[in-house]
């Protein structure tokens, strides 16, 4: 029996691992766990995943148990450490394959240890594959990982021209009826996960729930029923709405839907519409999610120390009260404090958001980056650890912003928010 075990790729179309363990004359079964090191306290008292970020996995889970349904391969889902439920499972179900994609930052590379160490899967073929990439590592063109920029832009220029990006993979064909097996696919309560079931915000401009389906809706409805993508790059620092960025963030993010199919989607828009800068830019910030991934490849743990990629200490403070003026939105500015209240709201901030309370919160009030970084892991409904990490390294002046440079906030309010509206809405 094959185990195709899901994580962050929660997905039946272009998913790599799914499409390995369906070529194969053998049963299929997939698994996903709920392990309790994603949901516990973080280090700085902030539970790791909160309830956006939660229910828009329960969300997607079950929207991928009806996808492989149809493709007659049971779903397993479980809730608890998988070093210790593996081992029941591939003695239960006779696995003797394992597909999975490959994770190497620390939380992921220590658990998949602890499961391999098991003597139960002494004998099980594990079988990993990049499969979140939007340029796939066999094809980059460098020679080794020591040699990739340190630097966006010379990234980009290195890549951009050199690399052609793989085609999708197919949807696997069906399995015989007889593949399907009886086991527990219940996704668990927010309750049973530690967390409060909630009412979406009225103000959000994020409605959308979880799954390829609803991810496939988005980039259809983005690209061609409002044409938004004609003007990505000129509205994409937008405040308010839905449709001044692609908001396909938090599908890319748990992986039910890839960068590849992203990619050859905007090269269809550029085929059967129109080719221009705004059909570009989204590219480019399919590099950038590329480019934070690749830096987290090469440094490993590295990004998760307080200096970051620096070669110089970086100390910053832990002050409580400024800590919860920050998380509560009560700080000396007010384009800060909607910012900070949305997403505690709802989960979601924009990128021109993001970026000011950041550097508010590190070069302006010195405080530790880990500890703003561990915020939005907490309450960011698309949240990745590679990019969440980066984007936080590269405001403290300790990843890869040769610029070291600081947001004039109230500079930024005025000009993203010239007529108040955004500040408006999430202050009154």
């Amino acid at each position: 029996m094959n185990l195709v075990w899901f994580h962050n790729d929660l997905r039946t179309g272009d998913n790599c691992s799914l499409h390995q363990a369906c070529s194969k004359d053998a049963g299929v079964i997939a698994l996903y766990c709920f392990d309790p090191q994603y949901f516990r306290t973080s280090e700085f008292g902030f539970p790791r995943t909160g309830k956006y970020r939660a229910q828009f996995l329960r969300q997607t889970l079950g929207d991928l148990r009806t996808q492989l349904h149809a493709l007659n391969i049971s779903l397993i889902i479980c809730h608890g450490d998988p070093a210790l439920l593996l081992p029941d499972i591939v003695r239960r179900y006779n696995v003797t394959d394992i597909y999975r994609q490959r994770e190497w930052t620390r939380d992921e590379r220590h658990t998949l240890e602890r499961v391999l160490a098991r003597p139960e899967l002494r004998d099980v073929r594990l079988h990993e594959c990049y499969d979140q990439f939007l340029l796939h590592p066999d094809d980059m063109p460098f020679t080794s990982l020591e040699d990739l920029p340190q630097v966006f832009t010379a990234f980009r220029q290195r890549c951009e021209g050199h690399i052609a990006v793989r085609a999708q993979l197919p949807n696997p064909p069906c399995r015989r009826p007889g593949n399907l097996i009886e086991c527990d696919s219940r996704i668990p309560d927010m309750e049973t996960l530690g967390l409060e079931p909630f009412e979406r915000d009225p103000r959000s401009v994020f409605p959308f729930v979880g799954g390829s389906n609803a991810a496939r809706a988005r980039v259809h409805q983005y690209f061609w029923r409002t044409l938004g993508l004609t003007r990505y790059k000129h509205t994409r620092n937008g405040l308010l709405g839905r449709d001044y960025s692609s908001k396909l963030s938090p599908w890319l993010a748990n992986g039910s839907l890839s960068p590849r199919h992203v990619y050859w989607k905007v090269k269809a828009f550029e085929r059967d519409v129109i080719a221009n800068e705004d059909t570009y830019w989204l590219i480019f910030e399919l590099l950038w999610r590329d480019f934070f991934k690749y830096i987290s490849l090469q440094h490993g743990d590295r990004i998760f120390h307080a200096s970051g990629l620096s070669t110089r200490p970086h100390h910053g403070r832990h002050d409580p009260e400024v800590l919860q003026q920050w998380i509560e939105g009560r700080t000396q500015y007010d384009f800060v404090n909607a910012n900070m209240r949305e997403i505690a709201a709802t989960g979601w901030m924009s990128n021109r958001g993001r970026q000011n309370v950041a550097s508010y919160w590190c070069k302006e009030m010195g405080q530790d980056w880990r500890i703003g970084a561990a915020w939005f892991e907490s309450l960011l409904i698309d949240h990745d650890v590679h990019s969440n990490t980066g984007n936080w390294l590269y405001q403290c002046g300790a990843g890869n912003d040769p610029r070291d440079r600081r947001f004039d906030i109230e500079a930024q309010a005025a000009r993203y928010d010239a007529d108040g509206r955004y500040r408006r809405q999430w202050l009154r």
